[in-house]
């Protein structure tokens, strides 16, 4: 499930299977330039990086972010046939990739407030289902989801804690457990070791940032 799948940083996730998908680039080291699809969580500079995007860019991308994003995309002349906006809670097809939104927000802080209708993302690839959970706590929405792998932000501060992310995987239940959103601005190694202490006997967890 987790072949030619990489965290390459913070939340920046790069999935090279059958196409080439990038979850919210940021510090990225080369240019690949090689994305089919980048998937955008929300407008915070660690998710959406101008810079970093155009390390994967290329001229048939397709750049799918909440509707927040879409006035700065123009602005940043990304070529308007290729960029497709989304909502929380609806399913999509793009580039023969089937995926759905999931909301992704804050219950007790303000750095991503709920009517803001920024996302995280299940897609299906291979017959499996990945979540990408975007800056969220744990919510009423994401309790819900159902996935085989599970990205998950453990840093604290703006998202869940590698505690409060432990509890939502070992209820959601996936096979295989990812921490990000560490390592970079908030959280520590030893946050994503303890996380993968706290699961379940049943879930694997897997450290993917180097």
């Amino acid at each position: 499930m987790l072949e030619n799948i990489e965290v390459l940083c913070h939340s920046c996730i790069r999935i090279n299977k059958e196409i080439t998908i990038y979850f919210d680039p940021f510090k990225i080291e080369k240019n690949y330039n090689d994305a089919d699809i980048i998937f955008i969580t929300h407008d915070h500079f660690d998710h959406y990086s101008k810079e970093d995007i155009k390390k994967v860019y290329k001229n048939d991308t397709f750049i799918v972010a909440p509707k927040t994003l879409l006035n700065t995309l123009l602005d940043d002349e990304f070529n308007k046939d290729y960029l497709f906006i989304v909502e929380p809670n609806k399913n999509y097809n793009i580039n023969k990739i089937n995926f759905e939104t999931v909301p992704a927000y804050n219950i007790d802080k303000k750095f991503h407030p709920k009517n803001n209708n920024w996302v995280g993302y299940i897609i299906n690839l291979d017959g499996y289902k990945y979540y990408i959970a975007g800056d969220t706590d744990i919510t009423e929405d994401n309790k819900k989801v159902k996935c085989d792998v599970a990205f998950v932000p453990i840093g604290g501060t703006y998202t869940m804690n590698f505690k409060e992310a432990a509890n939502l995987i070992n209820e959601i239940k996936p096979q295989i457990a990812i921490p990000i959103h560490y390592g970079s601005i908030v959280g520590t190694t030893e946050d994503a070791e303890n996380f993968v202490k706290l699961l379940s006997p049943t879930i694997q967890g897997k450290i993917l940032i180097k």
